[in-house]
């Protein structure tokens, strides 16, 4: 079993499909307001400090546990403890969750490349994506399916499945390689053409100018802790997954540290390319930065159109590289996703890698055309809050509780990844698993109850917050217990695997 498991070619290979996951729509659509919105040049301290005691110490651990027990999520906790293997089932079902939406804004990114080439959007931008494009129903209402986004959606499955039939090597390593390098460059020339804007230095004065005194609002902190912990792909099954395919002599410790810093690289050049051209926008409408400041759908599909409609020249070749950006952005982040289930299924139900991308793939994306009808937006935003933070943030809390402090994994795990590193884990590793990121996650849960509970999320009816909001948040726990106890595994797999025979290159 275990010699014939599939391997990354190379470390490069995993690598750039542990960034690719890592990076993703919310670099470039989320984190850039984040900063800003928590103290602007100041916020970088926190976030850093979050990094280095949150971010790459839960990289570590995860890279560790695949490595060292070969397996998918539920196998590698079933491993570890075979009361442990639904805490994997539960992080695999909220990959699954967000694998169902997040297809559909890659499907929105895609129409918006092809509305790019003669800025089909018009001048009123937010009218355009609501109306025109989404054509958006009130929340509860399916309102039918808009053809369109349908159409974008089954070409995205397409790639994506067809990418995962590939496999490990042949496929998501192939794509990866591709795609990644691909999205830097594309980037890096959004990001010079926005610099040379009108404009753009006082966007990004805005960006950089330091509020010192955030540094003593605990909420400014919280963020930096959540911006890296949803931002880094931990806590729901990739990072295990993704690492129980590397060979032998990987050196897990530098490849966290190269994961979590290649990551924030690209959130900070994200910050500058967004806040060039939010400053270049403000100084055209003649009006404060702090005015034009959004995140989400609807900088992506709304301001941005609207800042490439002002453009003094090539305003359609901004708009090809931004969106285009989006697609492969998106693209290597939901090749991770899928894999996830994929693995779990793969090797639960001992069936083939095509017969499980089928299977799994196949129900998530006809799932997935819930978005794709004309209330898909309200659908999106409100299972996409609740499973990020009753979902990942819950499961992250829930992993690092039991493993440091319930099965006591963190010596173990610590010799095993000093065995295969250079770097040696000293004992700042320990300390920030079991004392500091329970800590924070701790009150980030807390936070985040205290607050659903004073009122409902957004401006939706409390009913349609505990239908597609709190529903999917426990179903994705609940799963998690019944794919566990549905069926047992095949003798001998529980055992932990000797150490597999160096597959480099091979």
């Amino acid at each position: 079993m275990e010699q014939e498991r599939s391997m990354f070619g190379s470390r490069a290979g995993f690598i750039l499909a542990a960034v690719g996951s890592a990076i993703g729509l919310g670099n470039i659509w989320r984190f850039p307001a984040v900063a800003y919105e928590n103290g602007g040049g100041a916020f970088f301290l926190p976030y850093l400090f979050a990094l280095l005691t949150a971010g790459i110490p839960l990289l570590i651990l995860e890279f560790t546990i695949g490595h060292k027990y070969r397996g998918s999520s539920p196998l590698a906790f079933a491993r570890i403890n075979k009361n442990a293997e639904w805490l994997g089932w539960w992080q695999v079902a909220v990959s699954f969750v967000i694998a169902t939406y997040y297809s559909v804004i890659i499907a929105w990114a895609l129409w918006y490349t092809f509305f790019s080439f003669n800025l089909s959007w018009g001048s009123d931008t937010t009218t355009f994506l609501v109306g025109d494009f989404l054509e958006v129903a009130d929340a509860g209402v399916f309102g039918g399916i808009v053809p369109g986004i349908l159409v974008a959606l089954a070409v995205v499955w397409m790639i994506v499945l067809g990418i995962l039939i590939g496999g490990v090597k042949k496929g998501i390593e192939k794509a990866n390689k591709i795609m990644i390098p691909l999205l830097v460059v594309l980037f890096l020339i959004i990001v010079v053409r926005a610099l040379t804007l009108e404009g753009a230095a006082t966007g990004l004065n805005a960006f950089f100018q330091p509020e010192w005194s955030q540094l003593l609002n605990g909420k400014v902190w919280i963020a930096a802790y959540g911006q890296i912990f949803f931002s880094l792909s931990i806590g729901f099954a990739i990072m295990i997954t993704y690492s129980s395919y590397l060979p032998k002599k990987s050196d897990i410790t530098n490849n966290a540290f190269i994961t979590g810093f290649s990551n924030s690289g690209f959130e900070l050049l994200a910050g500058i390319g967004v806040f060039s051209a939010l400053g270049f926008m403000a100084v055209q409408q003649n009006i404060p930065v702090s005015e034009v400041v959004s995140s989400g759908v609807i900088l992506a599909f709304a301001v941005f159109p609207q800042i490439i409609n002002e453009f003094p020249v090539a305003n359609e070749l901004f708009g090809i590289l931004f969106f285009g950006s989006l697609v492969l952005a998106g693209f290597t982040s939901l090749i991770s996703i899928v894999e996830t289930f994929v693995a779990g299924v793969q090797e639960k139900f001992n069936v083939s890698r095509t017969k499980s991308v089928l299977i799994g793939g196949g129900i998530a994306s006809l799932i997935s055309i819930l978005y794709a009808t004309r209330g898909g937006l309200n659908f999106l935003d409100t299972v996409d809050y609740f499973i990020n933070n009753f979902g990942v943030a819950f499961a992250g809390l829930v992993e690092v509780i039991l493993v440091a402090w319930v099965f006591k994994q963190l010596d173990p795990l610590k010799s095993y990844a000093d065995s295969v590193s250079d770097i040696k884990l000293g004992a700042w590793w320990k300390i920030c698993l079991s004392i500091i990121t329970p800590i924070v996650l701790g009150y980030m849960m807390f936070d985040n109850i205290r607050q659903n509970i004073a009122g409902p999320y957004g401006d939706y009816p409390q009913a349609f917050i505990n239908t597609y909001g709190w529903t999917v948040a426990v179903g994705a726990i609940i799963l998690g217990f019944i794919f566990a106890y549905m069926k047992r595994w095949k003798s001998g797999m529980l055992e932990t695997p000797k150490a597999v025979k160096d597959k480099e290159g091979a």
